[in-house]
């Protein structure tokens, strides 16, 4: 029989862990942990990329046994085995990475392992009408989508699967792994929908997170974690950004817009009429018109969706352009492989690192080769010099800070934040001319997010030019010094961040202008909403 607790106060929290302790070798992950988990509320677990949130929601799950301490569902001590073990207890965990068999419909994927059967025979109309009545009590409206394919869904709605996966289960209290990670901001306000209708029912939620305004926004109670150890627990209704940001790094951080230090230069990279088609041949980008000088950062806002992916493609060599040019120093690169931009200075940070910026099972130091296999120092007559790929590998651990300080670690051991950090001083350190960086910050926290603007700052004030895409208003205004707004696959305008609102950005990204033509921000410099000088454009001027 399992030994109980009971509070003083004679209620008992849906869970407590008591001095959770989790080591790796010599790496302690979770040191002394406590954190209480009352019945309908959301809990947050705050904290840097590397902190230990995850190895600590792990534990709670059955999937690391603690080296030491307790965990307590509902008053009962627990000792989980296994998943299973804690699934049968009531928890369910939806992770960072889902967990779904792509190929399989919806409605296979949330019963699957739990299917009823009628006579031996498993009774999918009976699975229908259960997964049906889960998602109508909850508001889940996926409903539609139960015979089609996960491979065929948005990472929103996949999300909303998974939940109901651990709902049909019988899960009542729900560990959601960053959850707003790949989501739009309107998907995630839809799960902040989802997560107060849960906690409305009695259900009790750990939400995992790095972003502090998400914190705030969804959670009763905030836990934040530094270096595996619990920094404090508040309450969120009388907590501040500033306040949770200081126990997350243990230093003030400053995202102020910072003075630029150099003067704009000539133009670098030119685009003209660029027309981009999607995978699925229909057109992403439609007469685009811009160009990105030297010193200068050219931000790209817009919705997720409205063709910056297909752009971003198109400027690195990775998409062919259907008609239009692209050019880099005067030279028309239009049809020119990923590998000649490389060549010519061109560097990239994906918006996706683990798909397109590092090899998951490779270590450090093969992944700080990806991309130059065949340019010196790292080559000499055919050959590679592992020793100096192991000597550039190391250089970017430590100068970009990335943890654990070990260039033999496999890619797929680090966190989300330390993978970016690798792959930003990875394309860095090649010393570009130009640098296209898509959704650099996604996925990092607030620490990572404050190094990896300071390179980019430090990127344009060395002379480079950049364009990078973000979905994020405020990094979008602080880090530019224009704003080329994309909606359908088109620049709606091209503004100066100082003389525009985030509410004006915003109205941007749903396609609308300004408060009229005559009243729209001038770019900066005499710089049309083309991204040319007034000078260059004939009879325009």
């Amino acid at each position: 029989m399992a030994e109980s607790e009971q509070d003083d106060d004679q209620t008992v929290p849906d869970v407590r862990l008591r001095g959770i302790t989790k080591r790796f070798g010599d790496v302690v992950a979770n040191d002394g942990v406590d954190l209480t988990l009352e019945k309908g509320s959301v809990h947050a677990l705050l904290g840097e990329n590397g902190s230990g949130k995850t190895t600590l929601m792990s534990v709670l799950y059955g999937l690391y046994d603690q080296d030491d301490g307790d965990i307590f569902v509902r008053g009962d001590r627990q000792a989980f085995d296994s998943p299973r073990d804690a699934m049968d207890a009531g928890i369910g965990m939806i992770h960072q990475h889902f967990q779904l068999v792509e190929p399989m419909t919806v409605l296979q994927n949330i019963v699957l392992g739990h299917e009823p059967t009628e006579r031996g025979l498993v009774d999918i109309e009976s699975a229908r009408a259960d997964v049906e009545a889960i998602t109508e009590r909850y508001g889940f409206d996926i409903d539609e989508y139960l015979d089609v394919p996960v491979r065929d869904l948005d990472v929103g709605v996949q999300q909303r699967v998974e939940i109901v996966k651990s709902l049909y289960r019988g899960a009542e209290i729900l560990v959601l792994d960053e959850p707003t990670a790949v989501l739009t901001p309107q998907e995630v306000e839809g799960l902040f929908d989802v997560m107060a209708e849960l906690t409305a029912s009695g259900h009790s939620l750990i939400f995992i997170t790095h972003k502090l305004d998400e914190a705030l926004t969804a959670a009763d109670d905030i836990t934040v974690l530094r270096d595996g150890e619990v920094a404090g627990t508040v309450d969120a209704a009388n907590a501040t950004e500033q306040e949770l940001a200081r126990l997350m790094v243990g230093r003030e951080i400053d995202f102020d817009r910072k003075p630029r230090e150099t003067a704009i230069g000539d133009s670098v990279l030119e685009v003209t009429d660029l027309h981009v088609s999607g995978d699925r041949g229909l057109k992403q980008v439609r007469g685009v018109d811009f160009a990105v000088r030297e010193g200068e950062i050219l931000g790209i806002a817009g919705v997720q969706g409205n063709g910056q992916t297909e752009l971003v493609e198109a400027l690195t060599g990775l998409r062919p352009v259907e008609s239009g040019t692209v050019r880099f120093d005067d030279e028309d690169i239009t049809g020119t492989s990923r590998r000649d931009r490389i060549e010519k200075g061109i560097a990239y940070i994906p918006e996706d690192r683990q798909e397109e910026g590092i090899v998951m099972d490779y270590d450090l130091i093969r992944n700080s080769l990806l991309g130059f296999q065949t340019t010196e120092p790292y080559v000499e007559r055919g050959v590679i010099d592992w020793a100096a790929v192991r000597d550039h590998a190391e250089g970017i651990v430590e100068e970009y800070d990335v943890q654990p300080p070990d260039a033999t670690t496999e890619a797929a051991s680090l966190s989300g934040g330390n993978q970016q950090k690798f792959v930003v001083g990875r394309e860095i350190e090649h010393e570009p001319t130009v640098m296209v960086a898509s959704h650099p910050t996604r996925g990092v926290d607030i620490g990572s997010i404050e190094f990896i603007h300071d390179r980019l700052l430090e990127l344009r004030d060395a002379g480079l030019a950049v364009a990078f895409v973000s979905s994020k208003l405020e990094e979008i205004q602080t880090l530019s010094d224009r704003i080329a707004v994309m909606y359908e696959g088109e620049f709606v305008d091209i503004v100066d961040p100082e003389a525009v609102t985030e509410e004006d950005i915003g109205l941007l990204m749903t396609g609308a202008a300004l408060d009229g033509s005559a009243d729209r921000p001038a770019a900066k410099d005499g710089w049309s909403d083309g991204g040319r000088p007034a000078s260059d454009r004939g009879d325009e001027s």
